[in-house]
C-alpha cells in the first residue's frame, strides 16, 4: 500500500514539473520578466512571514522555558523549611 501512495505521489510530481516547465516555456520573453518579478515578490513575502513566524516561535518558547524555571524554583521554595535545622 505504501508503494502506490509513493508511486502516486512520483506521477503527480512528475506530472506538475512537466505541466509547470509547460506553461514557463510559452511564456513571451515581453512578459517573462514582470512574471519572475512577481514570483519574487511572493517568494520574498513568504520567506519573510517564515522569518516573523519563527521568531515568534523562539519568543514564545523562551517564555515558556523561563517561565517553567520560575515556577518551579517558586514551588520548591514552598517546600523548603523556614525552621533552622537541628543540630546534632
Amino acid at each position: 500500500m505504501n508503494s502506490s501512495i509513493l508511486i502516486n505521489a512520483l506521477f503527480i510530481f512528475v506530472l506538475a514539473g512537466f505541466i509547470g516547465f509547460e506553461v514557463i516555456r510559452r511564456v513571451s520573453p515581453l512578459l517573462h520578466t514582470p512574471l519572475m518579478s512577481l514570483t519574487n515578490a511572493l517568494d520574498a513575502i513568504a520567506v519573510v512571514g517564515a522569518l516573523v513566524l519563527g521568531t515568534i516561535a523562539i519568543v514564545a518558547a523562551t517564555s515558556n522555558i523561563v517561565g517553567g524555571f520560575l515556577i518551579t524554583d517558586r514551588m520548591l521554595k514552598m517546600f523548603k523549611s523556614s525552621r533552622p535545622a537541628a543540630k546534632s
